[in-house]
């Protein structure tokens, strides 16, 4: 019986990185586990791993981007399970028009809905069920970028790493008289999809040194196995390989 055993776990960006790294992690936990994301196909492929080690996932589809999505199936899962004990808030997107001079209010605007405003909606959407069951534990994925504004992520992906870093810390500020915790979990480079988005390609070496999917999803797990009187508010992972501090030194070197 794992730790998690009884618990649900709604994770969001489920069908592949972080997201699928931590509903795996999550169900081996013994964890109930809810997966959200926009493509049905991907979900599924993460719901055959979590089968494959004998969990029973929920595949959930819904565009993240929009309230009305986010507020339906958080009310699917309230009325199925009667209780929502953790939310991996992980879902995420970036562009490759990313700079000041390529930004285009299309592209601010999928990135902040991407990143932020889905963040918030899906948080606004689970808190009431954990009020009422008083208890329960959010996790944000948000980035280095959400600690210090990155050109290399783009000003509007920084800012709204930025927000999911204040969001989390709200919430904590407001709802620890209700048993409710909340993390943000501020990863550096992360061998993921997202690295595809990059102006710049990552090489297959460069990926391989960085941290993996697996390691963040551990982490995930381990913030949600926490006892309920123990929150850990906010938290960075990094690859040992640094890019960026590699560079400074080489820098330093010439």
């Amino acid at each position: 019986m794992g730790s998690l055993t009884g618990k649900v776990a709604w994770v969001t960006g489920a069908g592949s990185g972080i997201g699928q790294a931590a509903a795996i992690a999550l169900a081996k936990e013994g964890a109930a586990v809810v997966l959200t994301g926009r493509r049905k196909s991907a979900l599924e492929a993460t719901a055959k791993m979590i089968r494959k080690a004998g969990g029973k996932p929920l595949v959930k589809p819904a565009d993240l981007m929009k309230s009305a999505a986010v507020n339906r199936t958080a009310g699917e899962i309230a009325r199925k399970f009667g209780r929502l004990d953790i939310l991996v808030n992980n879902a995420g997107l970036n562009i490759l028009e990313r700079s000041w001079k390529q930004l285009s209010p299309a592209g601010i605007d999928q990135v902040i809905e991407g990143n932020l405003s889905s963040a918030f909606y899906c948080t606004s959407a689970v808190l009431p069920i954990m009020r009422k069951n008083k208890g329960g534990v959010l996790i944000h994925t948000s980035s280095m970028a959400g600690r210090q504004a990155s050109l290399l992520s783009g000003p509007a992906y920084s800012a709204a790493k930025h927000g999911v870093v204040a969001m989390s810390h709200t919430i904590n500020m407001e709802e620890c008289v209700n048993g409710i915790r909340s993390c943000v979990v501020c990863p550096g480079e992360v061998a993921t999809p997202i690295l595809d988005k990059r102006p710049i390609p990552i090489t297959k070496a460069e990926r391989a040194r960085m941290a993996q999917s697996e390691d963040v999803g551990d982490l995930i797990r381990y913030i949600a196995c926490l006892p309920a009187h123990i929150v850990i508010n906010e938290v960075m992972i990094n690859p040992t390989w640094n890019r960026g501090y590699v560079a400074s030194l080489q820098r330093g070197k010439s």
